[in-house]
Order: C-alpha cells, then sequence, then structure tokens
C-alpha cells in the first residue's frame, strides 16, 4: 500500500541574521537561494521531490522568514488493515519532520491548521488529517491521514457477480438429475467463475499482515462450485447404474446383465416364433409372454426406484449446500463486524538521526 500526495506545507522561522533596523522598510523579497531554508525530512517516505513554491521569499523586519514549499511524496501505508476490503477505514501515517543529527537539529513546532485540498483518489477517499503525537516519542509527530475506501465499485465488480454465481448454482439443482442440462450448466459456472477470478486477480487489493477477506470469499465459492459439480456428476451417474453403492443391494445386480438381456431376448424369439398347434403349447406360450412383461415391468420398477433414490439424495444435496451457504454468510458477518484481524504499527523513525545529547535546536512553525 502506498499514499501519493501533494502536500503544501507553509514555515516561518526567525533569522537573526537577517534583522535590520530601518524602520522604513518593514518587509522585503529574498531570492530562495540566497538565504538558508530548512531542510524537511520525510522518515516513512519511499519517493520525495521537494520543490519551492515560489522563487521568492518574505522576509520581515524581525527577521521572521515566511517560506512555502511543495512536498511530492509517496508514503508506504503498510499499517492499513485491507482485512473488511472494500469496507475499509484506517489511517496512513506521514512521518514530516526537521532534518536532525547528535548535537544539533531542527524541530517542528506544528499548529492545528490543515486543510484537506482534493480528498478524491479513485476508490480511495481522504476523510481527514490531523497531527498526531507518537506514543514512543514525546518530541516527534506526524500527520495521521485518515482514509476510507468507497465500496461501490468493489461491490458491483467483486462481490456481486460471485454471489450471483452461487445463487445461480443453487437454483440448478431445480433441473433434472437425467441428462446432461445440470451438469453442462454447472461446469460452465465452474469455468467462468474461474476466467473471474483471472481477470480480477491484480485488482484485487492485498497487503500488510491481514489478507482481504475477498480471498476467503473466493477460495470459498471456488471449492463449494467444484463440489456441486462433482456431486451432480455423480448423481447422474446414479440414475444409469446403481452398482457404485454397495449398500443399495437389488436382486437384479447379482444376475450379469449380459445375461439378462440375452434371456429376454431369447423370450421374445420364442414368442415370436411359436405356433398355436395345440392348448399345452398355447398356455407355454401365454406364459412365456407373461413372464416376459413381468421381466419388462420388473426392469422398469429398478429404474424407478433408482430415479427416486437418486431424487432423494439429490434434495439431501441442495440441503446440505443450502445450509453451507448460510453458515458461511453468518459467519463472514460475524466475522466482518469483530476485530478479527489488526495490524501491528509499525515503527518508521529514524532513531540515528535523532539527537539525543544536546538540547541545540532551531524552532520554526509551520501550518
Amino acid at each position: 500500500m502506498q499514499m501519493s500526495s501533494r502536500v503544501k506545507v507553509n514555515m516561518m522561522w526567525t533569522d537573526l541574521e537577517l534583522q535590520w533596523n530601518e524602520t522604513n522598510v518593514k518587509a522585503v523579497m529574498l531570492p530562495v537561494d540566497k538565504i538558508w531554508t530548512p531542510v524537511i525530512v520525510l522518515d516513512n517516505a519511499i519517493d520525495v521531490n521537494i520543490k519551492p513554491y515560489t522563487n521568492d521569499v518574505l522576509v520581515l523586519k524581525n527577521g521572521t522568514v515566511d517560506y512555502a514549499i511543495i512536498l511530492f511524496i509517496a508514503v508506504s501505508c503498510d499499517d492499513i488493515n485491507l482485512f473488511s476490503y472494500p469496507f475499509v477505514n484506517d489511517n496512513c501515517r506521514v512521518a514530516i519532520n526537521g532534518w536532525n543529527k547528535r548535537g544539533c537539529g531542527l524541530s517542528f513546532s506544528q499548529t492545528t491548521n490543515i486543510s484537506v485540498v482534493k480528498s478524491t483518489q479513485g476508490e480511495w477517499k481522504t476523510m481527514d488529517v490531523t497531527i498526531t503525537q507518537d506514543e514512543t516519542s514525546q518530541n516527534r509527530s506526524y500527520l495521521s491521514v485518515s482514509l476510507s475506501v468507497s465500496p461501490f465499485s468493489a461491490v458491483v465488480t467483486l462481490i456481486l457477480p460471485s454471489v450471483l454465481i452461487m445463487l445461480a448454482d443453487l437454483v440448478t439443482f431445480a433441473l433434472p438429475v437425467q441428462g446432461g442440462e445440470r451438469n453442462n450448466l454447472k461446469v460452465t459456472l465452474v469455468l467462468s467463475f474461474t476466467m473471474f477470478l483471472l481477470i480480477l486477480n491484480d485488482h484485487l487489493a492485498s497487503g500488510g499482515q491481514c489478507s482481504p477477506i475477498l480471498h476467503y470469499h473466493f477460495c470459498f465459492c471456488l471449492v463449494n462450485l467444484v463440489l456441486s459439480m462433482v456431486m451432480s456428476i455423480l448423481l447422474t451417474r446414479l440414475t444409469l447404474d446403481d452398482r457404485i453403492l454397495p449398500c443399495k443391494c437389488s436382486k437384479n445386480l447379482k444376475k450379469p446383465p449380459n445375461a439378462s438381456l440375452g434371456q429376454d431376448e431369447a423370450d421374445a424369439g420364442v414368442i415370436a416364433t411359436t405356433k398355436s398347434s395345440d392348448l399345452p403349447s398355447e398356455v407355454a406360450s401365454l406364459q412365456k409372454i407373461v413372464n416376459f412383461f413381468e421381466k419388462m415391468d420388473q426392469k422398469e420398477q429398478v429404474a424407478n426406484s433408482n430415479e427416486d433414490f437418486v431424487d432423494r439424495l439429490d434434495k439431501i444435496c441442495l440441503y446440505i449446500f443450502l445450509f453451507i451457504d448460510i453458515i458461511y454468510i453468518i459467519i463472514v458477518v460475524i466475522v466482518t463486524r469483530t476485530e478479527f484481524c489488526k495490524e501491528n504499527k509499525k515503527v518508521f523513525w529514524d532513531k540515528e538521526d535523532f539527537h539525543l545529547y544536546y538540547n541545540y535546536s532551531e524552532y520554526y512553525d509551520y501550518n
């Protein structure tokens, strides 16, 4: 996480060498490169570019210098907690200080007159900027920039598509298990979600110690879709052949299917070639016809039994996935409303450059 900013710093200090006794002239304009100007240091900056606001500075009769500079800075904001992204509201610290060395240096006397000119950049918005005293050092303070994320874009492009795909997966249970319509639709959903993740992989926010919960959300959705697809394929297979279930026994399963098929064909051939020559032969033929239709009816009953069994399993799977989704939603709501993950504030001050042994310093103010 990096924050790029354009900061205007108005500074005032007193330089005793620039005083004069002439009463008619109360202020003069001097070139900025002809007088001493303080040096600004940013301890946690990644990139800094300092430019004077004007080429001239205002010097008053008593030696007070009014000077302004423009800072183009990029600051590391690893302390921002992105766990609840896109519902983020956290602070980024900017350590603007004077040049410090052991024995001499500069110290800030900061005012509270801070204004925000442009507060929105992309989905991030600057809510407020305050001066905060550092807890580890009494002589140092930093700018605390309160940032928040506009959740609309992330909700529309990240959360809403995943929720709709999960909802479509539950709706597919309304399709019949027989045939391949449901399996084709589930495979399409898995492929669509995978392409969705590949496209948005570079746009997902990441960084810091707490990974955004959206990463875990997408992982759960992908696993759920794959399990639903595998379960649907297994149920479709059961409608055709229930021998993959050892617990579901049937008398017909004990007979080889090829033998049963050959016997049926033989009976049908005998029935087709039987001639009604006498009464006993007619009775035998009728008995074979009855046996043939009983076998056909028995096969139909077994097939219907398999379909009923698969339909019951299908309803159980629907209830299981629905229960898992409801529990997942409850867990997500609870986790996002609690401080589940906290970022540890890092120390960004350069302690070696801080004067420890002397109390010699020059003070100047900025607002």
